[in-house]
């Protein structure tokens, strides 16, 4: 396995990890922090692997980081129509 991928193994268990501890802010702050470690983990997995893994785990991290990509989705939706 590459490095890339064990950093996104990685990446998902702390998500997973952050997700089952309790929050006052209802996890925002924690999302914005993975959010901004997951996006060069992306890069990297996508530039070592390929853009299908690349798009595979990009996948798995909108599964995990749901709600903010429920939350951009209704922003656009508005912005455009």
């Amino acid at each position: 396995m590459t490095l890339s991928l064990v950093l996104a193994c990685c990446w998902a268990v702390a998500a997973n990890v952050l997700a089952m501890l309790p929050s006052r802010n209802n996890y925002w702050r924690r999302a914005y922090v993975l959010m901004a470690l997951g996006v060069p983990i992306l890069g990297f997995v996508t530039w070592q692997n390929g853009p299908w893994v690349g798009l595979f785990v990009m996948v798995g991290g909108m599964s995990v980081l749901r709600w903010p990509v429920i939350y951009l989705g209704r922003w656009m939706r508005r912005k455009l129509g």
